[in-house]
């Protein structure tokens, strides 16, 4: 991915979510973003003001294939 750094990537229009099985008291969860052109964008869903990684689409897509695929395994 290009390398934009954080401060010049715009977020003010990212709609975030988290996954269905998270339930509804928070917990240990990321929210992702994926409505922002050429970037997914990951935080922490107890800090949303804090830290946010940004992939580009095949970076994200290569992860969530090895996350299906078991490579993340302990």
């Amino acid at each position: 991915m290009e390398d934009k750094g954080l401060t010049d990537v715009d977020l003010s229009t990212a709609v975030w979510r988290k996954s269905a099985r998270s339930g509804a008291n928070g917990g240990n969860c990321v929210e992702v973003a994926s409505n922002l052109p050429g970037i997914i964008a990951v935080r922490d869903s107890k800090d949303p003001d804090g830290p946010k990684l940004l992939f580009s689409p095949a970076e994200w897509r290569a992860f969530i294939g090895g996350v299906k695929d078991g490579d993340f395994d302990a």
